[in-house]
C-alpha cells in the first residue's frame, strides 16, 4: 500500500490480471504473450525473463487451432448410461478439452491429472511437425487401423533423452492442455499435477506462466514410497510432487484433512454430554505473545471458586471473592490471549478456569471439543500411508485384475485428498481427470461419495492406445480383454476397473443411493460435412463441393450422434435431459429444441407451442417447400425464439 487511490490505468490492468493472468511476468503485461493469447503475431524473443523452448510459439497455434470433432454416446459400454451424470470420454485429450469448451467453461471445480513423467521411455502426442497444415497434423495424429483405433506409431513419438528437444517436447505436450483446462475450471477451482523429477523444475514454471505466479498454492512432497527406490544411483528416491494450482488465489477454497489419531488421542476429556473435548491453554504462546504485541488482546477475568463462574473484562475490576487472572508468561512478564476480547466474551461457555501446580499460578482454558473440529490444513509433505504406492497395485488388485494388466496405478488414497481438499459440504461439483489411465480417479470418487455420501460427478477422457501384442508388458492386459472380448486398447482397462468398482461399492454400500454408474462417449469426426477450402481457382471442384453440401449431414450419421453434437455446440452439458418427442427432440425441457427428421406445419406448431428459447433444424427438411420455411422463421421470431438452420 503507498497511500495513492487506484488510477484507471491499473484499475484496467487489475481487471485484465483477473481475464488472463497468463500474460503477466514480473507484475507487468507480457505484450507478446498477450498477442499470442489473442492469436496474433505469435513470435516470441529471449531478451526477457520468460521460459523459452524450442516450439512454444507452434504450441499456441495447436491450443488455439479449432476442432469439428465431437463426441458420440456407446450407451451399451456404459454402467446405469440415462441416469449416471458421471462420464468416460474415450479419446484424445487435446481435441476433448477443446470439444469441451463450450460447455464446461468455468464449470469444473478440481482437476487432478498425472500425464506422462518423461523418463525417457514415455511415448505421447506433442506436435513435433508444424510445417505441415492442420488437415495433415489431423491426419497423422489420427492415424487409425483397420478397425478405427488409434496405432501407436500414427499417434504417439517415444520421447528419448537422446532427443535434441527432450524437453520442449514434453512442454508442447503440456502446455496448451494445461491453458484449455484452466479454461473449464471455476474462478474458485483449483489443479493437482502429479509430477517426478524429470520435469518439476519446468512444470512449475509452465504453471506459473498459464494460470499466473501469484496463483501456484503449492508444491507437495508426496512420500509414495518410504523406503525409497534401492535401483536410484545415489539417493533412494521416496517421493514424487503435487503442484497445485488456483484458477483465482482470491476465490479458491482449500479445505484440510479429518485429524488423524495422534491428533484425535489428546481430546483425552468428556463433558457432561459425553462429548470429547482438549484443554488448551488460552495465553498465546511463541512469538509476538507479549502484551505489548496485542495490548487488545490483553484483558482481566475473574473467577469464583465457590461457583466455579468466570467474568471477563477489558480494564481492571475490584470484585470480592473473585479471583484476578491475566497471561503470565513462564518469565513473569505480562503476556497475551489468543483470542481477542470480543471472542472470549462472546464464547465465554466454552472457557474455564483451573490451578497450574507447576506454574503454580490460575490460567484460562479453552475446552477444544473434537466434534465439528475444523479440518487440520494440509501440509506440504503428505507421510499419509495411504498414499503409498503399494496401495495403488493392492487396490487394483483386489477388483480382480492381475498385478501386471496396469503398471503402478495411483492409489486412491492420493486422490481423495486431491478431492477432499476442495469439496465443500452439501456442494455438487464437477471433477476432471484427462489423464485418466487405469481409471483410479474414477475409483476413488466412488469411494468417496460412498463414505461421505457427498455430490461429485467425474469426467475422465483416456486415450484408446494400441496395446502391442509384441511387448512383454502388454501381454497381461492383452490376455484380459480378449478373454472379456473387448478391443486391445488401454481406454477398455478403464472402463473394466470402473465398472468393477461400481460393483464393488454397490455390494459393500447397499443403502448408498447415490451415483455409481457412467455414460461412455467417443470422439468422433462431425456429424456434418465440413467445408474444405479450394485452393487455385478449380471451378468444377467448387461446384462438386457445392453439390455435396446439398445435404450437410455426413454419410455416417445418426441422429441420436447429432443430438449430442447440436447440444455441445451449442453449449449444452452431457448430462443435459434429451426428450423425444413427436418429429423433435427437446433438450432440458425447452432450452433447445432440434428438427431432424421432418417438418411440416404441424411440428413447427408443436415447437412454438413448447416456447423454446432455440430452434435448429436441418435446412434439408425444408426442401421443396421454401413457403414452410419462411413462415417458420416468421413465427419463431414472432414468438422471441432464435431459429437456425443447418
Amino acid at each position: 500500500m503507498d497511500g495513492t487511490s487506484l488510477t484507471p490505468e491499473q484499475e484496467k490492468l487489475n481487471a485484465l490480471k483477473q481475464v488472463l493472468p497468463e500474460v503477466f511476468a514480473e507484475g507487468k503485461v507480457d505484450w507478446e504473450k498477450l498477442k499470442a493469447t489473442l492469436g496474433e503475431d505469435i513470435n516470441f524473443s529471449n531478451e526477457r525473463y520468460v521460459l523459452n523452448w524450442a516450439g512454444k510459439s507452434e504450441a499456441f497455434k495447436v491450443l488455439q487451432a479449432p476442432t469439428t470433432k465431437t463426441l458420440i454416446p456407446a450407451k451399451d459400454e456404459s454402467v446405469n448410461f440415462d441416469d449416471t451424470e458421471h462420464i468416460f470420454i474415450e479419446g484424445e485429450n487435446l481435441e476433448v478439452l477443446k470439444v469441451l469448451q463450450k460447455s464446461y467453461f468455468g464449470k469444473v471445480k478440481m482437476i487432478y491429472i498425472d500425464p506422462p513423467y518423461n523418463t525417457g521411455n514415455d511415448s505421447f502426442i506433442y506436435p513435433d511437425k508444424f510445417s505441415e497444415t492442420k488437415d495433415e497434423y489431423e491426419k497423422r495424429v489420427g492415424d487409425k487401423d483397420e478397425e478405427g483405433y488409434m496405432t501407436k506409431d500414427g499417434m504417439f513419438k517415444k520421447n528419448s533423452k537422446e532427443n535434441g528437444q527432450y524437453h520442449s517436447n514434453w512442454l508442447n505436450m503440456m502446455y496448451p492442455r494445461l491453458f484449455l483446462a484452466k479454461n473449464l475450471l471455476r474462478q474458485d477451482g483449483a489443479i493437482f499435477i502429479s509430477i517426478d523429477n524429470n520435469e518439476i523444475d519446468n512444470l512449475i514454471q509452465v504453471v506459473k506462466e498459464v494460470f499466473g505466479e501469484e496463483n501456484l498454492l503449492a508444491v507437495i512432497a508426496n512420500v509414495n514410497n518410504p523406503k525409497g527406490r534401492s535401483d536410484d544411483a545415489y539417493f533412494a528416491t521416496s517421493h514424487e510432487y503435487l503442484i497445485v494450482a488456483a484458477k483465482n488465489i482470491n476465490e479458491v477454497t482449500i479445505s484440510g484433512f479429518e485429524p488423524e489419531e495422534k491428533i484425535t488421542k489428546r481430546y483425552n476429556k468428556v463433558d457432561k454430554k459425553g462429548k470429547r473435548y482438549r484443554e488448551i491453554d488460552l495465553r498465546k504462546t511463541g512469538d509476538a505473545d507479549l502484551r505489548e504485541d496485542r495490548e487488545d488482546m490483553f484483558y482481566y477475568f475473574y473467577h469464583n471458586e465457590k461457583t466455579n463462574e468466570l467474568k471477563v473484562f477489558k480494564e481492571q475490576q475490584e470484585l470480592k471473592d473473585w479471583r484476578e487472572i491475566i497471561p503470565l508468561r513462564e518469565d513473569g512478564k505480562e503476556g497475551r490471549y489468543r483470542w481477542g476480547f470480543k471472542t472470549a466474551e462472546r464464547d465465554i461457555s466454552k472457557l474455564f478456569a483451573r490451578y497450574m501446580p507447576n506454574r503454580k499460578i490460575w490460567g484460562v482454558f479453552e475446552m477444544d471439543y473434537l466434534e465439528g473440529r475444523k479440518p487440520v490444513k494440509s501440509t506440504t509433505s503428505w507421510t499419509f500411508k495411504d498414499v503409498n504406492s503399494e496401495r495403488g497395485t493392492e487396490q487394483f488388485m483386489d477388483l480382480g485384475f492381475e498385478k501386471e494388466v496396469y503398471p503402478k496405478p495411483k492409489p486412491i488414497g492420493t486422490l481423495k485428498r486431491t478431492i477432499q481438499l476442495t469439496h465443500t459440504d452439501d456442494e455438487k461439483y464437477i471433477a476432471l481427470d484427462f489423464f485418466a489411465g487405469s481409471g483410479s480417479f474414477g475409483h476413488a470418487v466412488y469411494e468417496f461419495l460412498c463414505e461421505k455420501e457427498k455430490q461429485i460427478q467425474y469426467i475422465l477422457v483416456q486415450l484408446p492406445e494400441l496395446l502391442n501384442e509384441n511387448k512383454k508388458e502388454h501381454k497381461a492386459a492383452i490376455s484380459l480383454l480378449k478373454t472379456l472380448k473387448k478391443p486391445l486398447n488401454y481406454a477398455e482397462i478403464s472402463k473394466e476397473r470402473l465398472k468393477r468398482a461400481s460393483a464393488k461399492y454397490q455390494k459393500e454400500y447397499p443403502d448408498f443411493t447415490g451415483d455409481l454408474g457412467f455414460k461412455v462417449l467417443k470422439l468422433a469426426d462431425s456429424n456434418f460435412k465440413q467445408w474444405q477450402q479450394i485452393t487455385g481457382k478449380d471451378k468444377q471442384a467448387l461446384e462438386e463441393q457445392m453439390k455435396l453440401f446439398v445435404d450437410p449431414v455426413a454419410k455416417n450419421a445418426t441422429t441420436e450422434n447429432m443430438v449430442y453434437e447440436l447440444l455441445l455446440k451449442s453449449g449444452k452439458d452431457l448430462n443435459s435431459t434429451i426428450e423425444a418427442k413427436n418429429g423433435f427432440y427437446a433438450i432440458n425441457e425447452a432450452e433447445l429444441i432440434l428438427v431432424l427428421e421432418i417438418a411440416n406445419q404441424e411440428i413447427i406448431d408443436a415447437v412454438i407451442s413448447s416456447k423454446p428459447q432455440k430452434v435448429i433444424a436441418l435446412d434439408k427438411l425444408f426442401k421443396g417447400n421454401d413457403q414452410l420455411k419462411t413462415n417458420a422463421s416468421l413465427q419463431m421470431k414472432d414468438a422471441g425464439i432464435e431459429f437456425k438452420t443447418i
